[in-house]
Formats: C-alpha cells, sequence, structure tokens
C-alpha cells in the first residue's frame, strides 16, 4: 500500500447480497406525470442577490454557495417553435427530466440527464460560464446531432449518459449506459461504451463499446473515473463502475481493450440498503458506486482508488496496479485480499458520489445525512476524523454528483431530490434542482480534514447523524 497515503487500514468481512432489481421499479405507482408542459426558464424562482458570484449556501454557513437552481429543466432548441413541436410529439416532456452528473472545466459546467423516461431529448449538455439567468437551459454537448433518439437508436451517438470525468489532458470522458426508460419499461439499446471528448476542439476523439462478455443481465453502468499518469494521454485507464451487478470495468486506452474485475467488497450491505429521506422509506441494493483516487506515489509508480458500493457505511480501497493488471483478470488470479476495509462513516452514513484533492483530501456526498464531508487521508478513517463540510435538507437534500473541477479548487455537487423524483411528486413551483460550489481550502479549513489539525486516533464520534 502506498505509503504516502497514511491510511489506517482495518480488513472487515461484509455481508454481501446481489444486486437482483432496480430501484426504480416503484417510480411511477399511483401517479400522473401528464402535466401541462407550460414551463419555462422565465418561471424559474430567482436567487437573491449574488455575492462573489454566487449567494451564501447552508444555515449558518458560507461553505457551499448556490451556482444555479431550477424548478423544472428546460433545454435550449435552435427556435421556439422546435421546443414547441418537439413538447407536442412527446419528445420533450420536461417533468421527466431530471440533473445527475456534473464535471466543471474552465468555463463550462457539464451536466448529464440520462434517459430514465420517455421525453428526454439529450443526455449531456453544458452550461456556459458566465451565465446571464440563475436557471440556464441547457445546451446539447457537442450539439443536437450527437445525440441519438430512442425510437431508431444509432449506437455511434449518446443515448443516456450517466456521469463524466475531465481529465488533465483536457478531455471529457462519458460513460453512456446504453439503457433507457428504467424507470418503466428498462430497454438496452445499445452496448454500454465509454465516449471521450477534447474540449480544446469539442470533437470526439473516442468511442468503446463494451464487449457483451463483460456485461452482465441487469448491469447498470454509472460511475467513471479516468487515471492518468505524468502527462502520458495516450496511456489512460479508465474505471467503469456497475452498480448493479458489482463489478468495475478497467479499459486500457493504449492497448484497446477492457475487462471486468470482481470482488465480494464491491457488494451491497444489506444492513445499509434502507433508507429514509424526508419521509419516504425505500430499500436500494446498489453495489460499488463512488469512487476517487489518490495522488500519484511516484516512487512506487501506484495509486489507490478509494471506492464504496451505494448502500454501505463502508469505505473500501485496492491499489491500481491489482485493477491494471489484465492477466490476474482474465486468469481468475486477482487477490481477494488485496481490496480492504478502512472504516466506516457510522450509521446512516450511505455516500453516492466522491472526487480527491491532489493533497489527498476526500470529499464526499452523504445522501442520508443530506451534506457533504471531508476526509484527509493521512489520518485514520473513523467518525473522529470525518468531517462534515456542510448539511442542509434543502440546499444539500440529495447529492447524486459531486466533482472538483479541473484546476481542483473548488469542488461542485448536484443536488436533485432523486428519492421524491422517484417514489412521491417533485412540486415544480418551488426549485428543485439545485449546483452548489465550495472552494476546497474554505471547506476545510479549522476542520478535521485540514492537514495542519493533528489526527484524532479514539473512535469517538463527534459527527452528528441523527
Amino acid at each position: 500500500m502506498n505509503s504516502k497515503v497514511g491510511i489506517f487500514l482495518v480488513i472487515t468481512a461484509l455481508c454481501a447480497v446481489s444486486c437482483a432489481h432496480s430501484p426504480f421499479n416503484l417510480h411511477f405507482a399511483g401517479q400522473n406525470r401528464n402535466f401541462s408542459p407550460a414551463w419555462t426558464i422565465q418561471q424559474q424562482q430567482q436567487l437573491p442577490e449574488r455575492r462573489n458570484g454566487s449567494i451564501p449556501g447552508g444555515i449558518g454557513t458560507n461553505v457551499f454557495d448556490v451556482m444555479f437552481q431550477w424548478n423544472i429543466m428546460d433545454f435550449e432548441y435552435p427556435t421556439p417553435a422546435a421546443r414547441a413541436n418537439a413538447i407536442a410529439a412527446r419528445q420533450f416532456i420536461p417533468q421527466n427530466v431530471i440533473p445527475l452528473g456534473i464535471a466543471v472545466n474552465n468555463d463550462r459546467i457539464f451536466v448529464s440527464t440520462p434517459r430514465w423516461n420517455e421525453g428526454i431529448p439529450a443526455s449531456l449538455s453544458t452550461i456556459e460560464l458566465p451565465a446571464f439567468t440563475n436557471s440556464p437551459a441547457l445546451v446539447p454537448y457537442p450539439n443536437w446531432a450527437a445525440h441519438t433518439s430512442t425510437t431508431n437508436p444509432d449506437c455511434n451517438r449518446l443515448l443516456s449518459v450517466y456521469r463524466m470525468a475531465i481529465d488533465e489532458c483536457n478531455r471529457l470522458w462519458v460513460i453512456d449506459s446504453g439503457i433507457v426508460n428504467a424507470l418503466t419499461n428498462l430497454q438496452q439499446l445499445c452496448p454500454p461504451k465509454i465516449v471521450a471528448f477534447d474540449l480544446a476542439t469539442d470533437q470526439q476523439v473516442l468511442t468503446y463499446p463494451f464487449p457483451a462478455d463483460q456485461i452482465l443481465q441487469g448491469s447498470l453502468h454509472t460511475n467513471i473515473v479516468v487515471d492518468v499518469r505524468n502527462g502520458e494521454c495516450n496511456r489512460a485507464f479508465v474505471y467503469v463502475m456497475d452498480v448493479w451487478r458489482n463489478g468495475i470495468l478497467v479499459f486500457d486506452m493504449a492497448q484497446a481493450t477492457s475487462w471486468r474485475t470482481t470482488n465480494y467488497l464491491y457488494n451491497p450491505d444489506p444492513f445499509a440498503s434502507d433508507y429514509t429521506y424526508q419521509g419516504l422509506n425505500f430499500q436500494w441494493t446498489d453495489g460499488v458506486f463512488g469512487a476517487a483516487l489518490s495522488p500519484l506515489n511516484k516512487p512506487a509508480g501506484d495509486r489507490v482508488l478509494f471506492y464504496h458500493p451505494m448502500s454501505s457505511f463502508n469505505e473500501f480501497t485496492v491499489r491500481t496496479s491489482i485493477l491494471r493488471n489484465q492477466t490476474a483478470w482474465t486468469t481468475n488470479s486477482a487477490p481477494a485480499t488485496a481490496f480492504s476495509s478502512i472504516g466506516s462513516r457510522g450509521r446512516r452514513g450511505q455516500s453516492s458520489t466522491a472526487d480527491m484533492t491532489t493533497s489527498g483530501i476526500l470529499f464526499a456526498a452523504q445522501v442520508q445525512l443530506e451534506g457533504v464531508s471531508c476526509w484527509d487521508t493521512r489520518k485514520p478513517y473513523n467518525l473522529n476524523n470525518i468531517a462534515m463540510v456542510q448539511r442542509d435538507p434543502t440546499l444539500l437534500g440529495f447529492v447524486n454528483d459531486l466533482k472538483l473541477d479541473a484546476d481542483r479548487e473548488n469542488v461542485w455537487v448536484v443536488s436533485n431530490n432523486l428519492p421524491t423524483y422517484l417514489y412521491s411528486q417533485l412540486d415544480y413551483g418551488q426549485i428543485n434542482f439545485r449546483l452548489l460550489r465550495a472552494n476546497v481550502m474554505g471547506a476545510i479549513q479549522g476542520t478535521i480534514c485540514d492537514p495542519q489539525v493533528v489526527a484524532n486516533q479514539e473512535l469517538i464520534n463527534v459527527c452528528p447523524i441523527n
């Protein structure tokens, strides 16, 4: 294990269950989603006067700032008539669109809107910075033509993007699940694929569909992490999480090949599969999902992948040299003991996504605690060394994605009220979706995540979890 990471490893046993069903099954039970499509971006609630381009976020804190917010999502069509025609043809149903993933690079924010239901015209879009409205319409990326229809799909184009990552070579990588209508009549229309764009030219530079023998029945590929070292842009590795079938797919760019990795520590914990969000109770058996890479240990030439299943309270690690060893995985000789649990976030500590700074600070979205936490990887992973950067049931009610921007100076999150969207009914007269930002140094200053603060060794829970 990378000694510079300085983590305290505690190997624990994890009860494993198989992900047997979609958590979306109940979404439309007893609901009528045929609302009037009369919403426009002019009807969105406006933010208060901004402070340095944002508004203070949180209760009694200014850690996270709300950058954008929406009652309902909209797309920027070439003309008002084109938008009206799309609504009339049910190609655009505003109430079905929900933002999921985020990536930020200089003057652009990339947002994903997976095609979980009909009427979602594009699954990858941009917001130009600076924006001149608090609730901007999404602009399909790289253009409208890059997005295929769901009725006659062209699998060479984008179908249903879940999440994205921007690497140090100024490339945007996306994982396209190939799945549509996951909420009503799930269909795998195209193979899941990795797509990469050169952000200097907005040209698509790579498409890699995963081979059929690496995809299991019921797989859902929802997260992506890109590993580039020492500026070797053509030697990237990409790690893709299969949340429903508990696997990580590894793509070797130089060899244009991939393989599937498995381990029992990818599985969900049955004791962490029960959720309560704003009065809604539901069960998700989601496996490996959130993941972040440590800084490169140059003497060892290795990095550590920190990861966790969505339905788990624990954090796990594996050296990327283990994941990148294709021979070990294709010959079933990968050592199971190379995967370790490093500790627990405690009761109700389920986390969606995470990201890590160049100095080794891990930020994680904690969905049941309605906030974002941080941890300094030089300290033991325990509740006494995990700080809640901010908790807010309104602003950070359900953080579904978390990313550092390309400069690694700010942490961005998407708060989207996903359980309400799935199991109840969003109120489109209120704010439902937010993009928020916090400065990394400001977020950790004075907390146990600050490298200047001495680690606490005792397993004392100082984080509020009730």
